[in-house]
């Protein structure tokens, strides 16, 4: 027979005295858009009168009230799309068990305890965000559990209202979305089956859901700003190379080159796109394996185009996580974590999103 009961190897509830007695504490996000906290579970029956009738036999009421218990309880879940908010704003990677520790940390703990939340309120861990999620959407659906796999819906669609409202770097959730949508359905649809964990209707329920957000930021339109002073056009012609010198994405140039023809011009320019090369996949290994000198002559777009497919490019962000290497903590630079080291910024180490991933492979 299951068991019904609460785990016996958790810790156990928080409570707190209050003058009627004891009160249980439970934690929530900071906003509730439901008001789920002041959910009365009694109405909610008392309209389902039907649904709660008691009957003689005993064993049929214990039955019956576990079964209430558990509509209870999922009513109240599936109403809630807040996450638990955490206090600490890291976490110890453990990777297998010592005399001090047991058990290991899990990608989906990661995901609910560094309060990405938070992050992607701040445009410096934006990018960091969405491409960590782009990662996890690709190859690491199937690891989360569901409580994670919930948080990582009510985050992405923080992500997605936030690109809505600020017009911030849409192309990138576009492509996120492109391959949740792709892994959701080969893990639901082309198998005949689900294996993700909870029922395949959800799932089926949330590729409605991402469809929906497709269509909304395919019909964004960008509002045209109206500028008083002085604009991008009228700074000098070097300025404006400079600006495209300090740009990192191809895609950002072209687009940035259809904007006049004298930015067309500028992003067509060979020193431009031998720099990115360069930044992005350094000129010495680029000269051993093609055989390239100074006097060639080369199309550096075109050879920059060729190097994508055949080798990663640099990654470059506002601010990522960082791994402390003393106590094997990840956390957020600006939040800190307690380390022990004489000297904490020695240890430190800044992890890609493909790191994080790879910290949570066993």
């Amino acid at each position: 027979m299951p068991f019904l009961g609460k785990d016996w190897r958790s810790p156990g509830w928080s409570w707190t005295k209050t003058d009627r007695g004891w009160k249980r504490i439970v934690f929530f996000g900071h906003e509730l858009e439901d008001n789920n906290k002041d959910i009365d579970l009694t109405d909610h029956e008392s309209k389902n009168p039907q649904n709660f009738d008691n009957n003689e036999n005993l064993f049929v009421g214990e039955v019956c009230e576990l079964a209430n218990t558990k509509r209870k309880k999922e009513f109240y879940n599936n109403n809630t799309k807040s996450q638990f908010v955490f206090r600490d704003k890291w976490i110890y990677v453990q990777k297998g068990s010592t005399k001090e520790r047991h058990g290991y940390c899990t990608l989906g703990e990661a995901l609910n305890r560094l309060d990405f939340s938070s992050a992607i309120q701040d445009l410096r861990r934006f990018n960091y965000v969405a491409k960590l999620f782009q990662l996890i959407a690709r190859s690491q659906l199937t690891s989360l559990s569901g409580a994670a796999q919930k948080n990582y819906f009510n985050i992405l669609e923080k992500i997605v209202r936030k690109v809505l409202e600020d017009n911030y770097n849409p192309r990138l959730v576009k492509e996120l979305l492109q391959d949740l949508s792709s892994t959701l359905h080969s893990l639901t649809i082309h198998f005949g089956r689900c294996v993700l964990v909870g029922n395949v209707n959800i799932w089926l329920c949330r590729l409605d859901t991402i469809v929906k957000w497709q269509q909304e930021l395919n019909n964004m339109q960008i509002p045209k700003q109206l500028y008083t002073g002085m604009s991008f056009n009228d700074l000098p012609l070097h300025m404006q190379n400079q600006i495209l010198c300090k740009l990192s994405d191809a895609c950002d140039i072209i687009n940035l080159g259809q904007a006049t023809p004298t930015l067309h011009i500028l992003s067509e320019n060979m020193t431009l796109w031998k720099k990115l090369c360069q930044f992005h996949f350094s000129d010495k290994p680029v000269r051993k394996n093609l055989g390239l000198t100074r006097s060639d002559n080369v199309d550096w777009k075109l050879m920059y185009f060729t190097l994508q497919k055949h080798y990663p490019m640099k990654e470059q962000y506002g601010d990522t996580l960082h791994f402390c290497k003393h106590c094997s903590t990840l956390f957020w630079k600006d939040f800190g974590h307690p380390c022990t080291s004489n000297d904490p910024d020695s240890c430190l180490m800044p992890i890609s999103p493909q790191h994080f991933i790879d910290l949570f492979k066993f």
